[in-house]
């Protein structure tokens, strides 16, 4: 479950992220800042799973520390309740043996000085074997065992040749030639496709003026539909005010521009002098992604009107 929603997540992410370059190319700029605005929604989205995902890891190994010293104490507590309460009992203590002996009581006792000369005792022989042993002993068995374990020796140089020793080794490993050049030629083009992709961006959203083409007016027909509202005179009146704002979004001015009814619903609008195709896309992209008194508009096709010869 955690992969697919990182895999859901990436790919919203991506997904935003293109409409996001498709929009600013297109002028539609609302469409872009939400675009945006979701891009920033789901990184975060994606930053929070991938905390409490790591919080959630480091509290249950603190759990499970926990939980192995506690386990570890209670089995040291059994431990010491299951020891001598009197730690030196066996200097002489009385033992009392339960009902299936008759309740009878027996007394055992050991004396320590006894116990202290048993173990002088015991050492003074040890110390005489070894005495005993290290005069009688001669080098003639470990030779023979030498002989007879030679042929199971392994070679002078080992199985595999002669081992290197540390000082022939080089304090660092030598560096990988291909790999390093991998990684400076995926970081140089993946350096340069960015800044081509900023220029590109830049180059298609900046404001400028451009030459006027060889046109006598440009021409933008769209259609127009008002939420919650069907008259004619409320899709006018949206027509008009989408028209109004939208003619001056283009870098080149525009004194003469007129709107027409070609039908319910649908408008021409002319602007004189024609534009150019910068300011045609501009026109465009404001008429579909702005919104007057709750109206939407969907363009049907623009052209150019040739001057007569």
């Amino acid at each position: 479950m955690k992969y697919v929603s990182y895999l859901f997540g990436g790919l919203s992410t991506l997904a935003a992220a293109i409409y996001l370059v498709i929009y600013l190319y297109r002028w539609e700029w609302q469409r872009a800042v939400l675009c945006g605005v979701l891009l920033l929604a789901v990184e975060g989205f994606l930053v929070c799973a991938i905390l409490l995902g790591r919080m959630g890891r480091l509290e249950r190994r603190l759990n499970d520390a926990d939980a192995r010293a506690e386990e570890i104490r209670r089995r040291l507590e059994h431990a010491r309740e299951q020891s001598a309460p009197h730690p030196f009992r066996w200097l002489g203590a009385e033992h009392r043996d339960g009902a299936g002996r008759g309740g009878g009581t027996t007394g055992t006792f050991v004396f320590v000085p006894i116990l202290m000369v048993t173990g002088a005792a015991l050492s003074g022989v040890a110390w005489v074997i070894q005495r005993i042993a290290a005069a009688t002993a001669r080098p003639g068995a470990e030779r023979r065992l030498a002989g007879r374990l030679a042929p199971l020796a392994a070679p002078p140089g080992g199985v595999h040749g002669a081992v290197p020793q540390l000082e022939d080794r080089p304090a660092v490993p030598p560096a990988r030639r291909a790999r390093v050049l991998l990684s400076v030629v995926g970081s140089v083009a993946g350096l340069a496709l960015l800044v081509w992709g900023v220029h590109a961006l830049a180059d298609a959203t900046e404001t400028r003026e451009e030459a006027r083409p060889n046109a006598a007016a440009t021409t933008v027909v769209f259609q127009v539909e008002v939420h919650g509202r069907s008259d004619a005179p409320a899709r006018e009146l949206a027509a008009r005010d989408l028209w109004e704002g939208c003619r001056r979004s283009t870098s080149a001015p525009s004194p003469d521009a007129s709107l027409g009814v070609l039908s319910d619903g649908v408008y021409a609008g002319v602007i004189r002098p024609a534009l150019s195709s910068h300011d045609v896309m501009r026109l465009r992209g404001c008429l579909t992604d702005a919104s007057a008194n709750r109206a939407t508009a969907r363009i049907l096709g623009d052209g150019q009107a040739a001057l007569p010869h």
